[in-house]
């Protein structure tokens, strides 16, 4: 008897969910727990695993349909696992029967599964890559071709065509997702919505940089987890947060909230777009808690395995767009938080010390901020706390 396959129920804050990849089709045989299915919200993606051992015996909702909460995406079979045969074995069987001593077997099946047997997945890739089901060689069951096929064919050296002209312009039309959708509109939003100021300062980093260079592999050993600079970064904020509560509260339409607690997100790229997983309660974290999380973060971001409530919340936000050589930017707010911190690149230059030219590690650091909560006063003074626990990390360590 067929079992009902639904979606999760979603959180409230989520309407709907687009099926992102089947990673089991139609007549395959699927192990308990194991994941069939990909649900992409605008925030998270979802994971559907099978009820017990079986088959799914059929797909509701294909690659790209949306989807509501709970609704039924597939049907399932429990405890026949290899009764029914897939489209392609069945294609193969055909092929034999018909063209029997024109082309090996394998070669003909190929060819028809290439042509009529193609799955949401790959049909997707083919199109998105603009490759001919015709020219990719099936390695999956009876010929059938597979993503990775796709992908292996799309590295192979290009041979141009004789009668292609040179310099010919090529475009590529591919949907956005979900979240870079919902990271657009929130970033568009803010923009719109916010009295957004940035101010500029810029931080010494050589203290720190000896700081780590003198203990980093012995914080290793000891906490298993690398030493880096976000710790001291996340360390000096929630300092500061506590000394101008204003950057670390919100706007709710009139009113103004000020939180007694001090969560901090930290923006990290995937490949699916800007997330920001929140480490909570930062003032009673380590450093080794803080450099753990944020490891565990950037793991579960490039895996789309970040859940809603790891990045629900939030009260400060800060960014480092020095990973990529970023010498100087203007983040945009996330709201409803009412500043942001940006990290930037660190880049030798000549300065001014006791009248001296020394050659030092700068870092430009930018604070956007909603104007209609924070003053420049408070803003720069925020900036210039960080700039202060930085450069003398002593103080910072030591709750100075």
């Amino acid at each position: 008897m067929a079992t009902e396959i639904k979606a999760p129920v979603f959180p409230e804050s989520v309407a709907d969910g687009t099926i992102a990849t089947w990673h089991k089709q139609a007549g395959e045989s699927v192990a308990r727990d194991e994941v069939i299915c990909d649900i992409e919200t605008d925030k998270v993606v979802l994971e559907v695993v099978a009820p017990a051992d079986g088959v799914i015996s059929k797909i509701i909702k294909n690659e790209g349909d949306t989807v509501l909460s709970a609704e039924i995406i597939a049907e399932f079979e429990a405890g026949t696992a290899g009764a029914t045969a897939s489209t392609a074995e069945k294609v193969e069987e055909s092929v034999e029967k018909t063209e029997a001593g024109a082309a090996p077997v394998v070669e003909k099946a190929s060819t028809a599964a290439q042509v009529q047997d193609q799955s949401p997945a790959v049909r997707k890739a083919l199109t998105e890559q603009g490759v001919d089901a015709k020219d990719v060689q099936g390695t999956g069951r009876g010929g059938r071709i597979t993503k990775e096929d796709v992908a292996n064919h799309q590295t192979k050296p290009a041979v141009t065509p004789l009668s292609q002209s040179v310099g010919e312009r090529v475009e590529k039309r591919v949907p956005m997702t979900r979240l870079r959708k919902r990271v657009a509109e929130r970033l568009l939003d803010a923009t719109q919505s916010t009295a957004m100021l940035t101010t500029f300062n810029e931080v010494n980093m050589k203290p720190i940089m000896e700081l780590r260079k003198q203990f980093k592999d012995r914080f290793e050993k000891r906490h298993g987890a690398r030493l880096g600079f976000m710790s001291f970064f996340i360390k000096a904020a929630t300092e500061a947060l506590k000394r101008y509560p204003a950057v670390n509260a919100s706007i709710d339409g009139d009113d103004i909230v000020y939180h007694g607690f001090y969560d901090v997100g930290v923006a990290v790229s995937s490949d699916r777009g800007l997330v920001v997983p929140v480490l909570r309660n930062t003032d009673q974290m380590s450093y080794a808690e803080i450099e753990g999380g944020i490891g565990d973060y950037a793991a579960k971001a490039r895996e789309g395995k970040l859940s809603l409530e790891e990045m629900t919340g939030g009260t400060f936000t800060i960014t480092n767009g020095g990973t990529f050589g970023s010498l100087l930017s203007t983040p945009i707010l996330n709201p409803p938080q009412t500043a942001i911190l940006g990290m930037h690149k660190i880049q030798d230059r000549p300065m001014a010390v006791n009248g001296q030219v020394e050659i030092l590690p700068m870092m430009y650091l930018a604070l956007s901020y909603d104007h209609r909560l924070i003053d420049g006063k408070e803003a720069v003074g925020f900036l210039v706390t960080i700039k202060e626990l930085l450069e003398e990390p002593a103080s910072l360590l030591l709750d100075l």
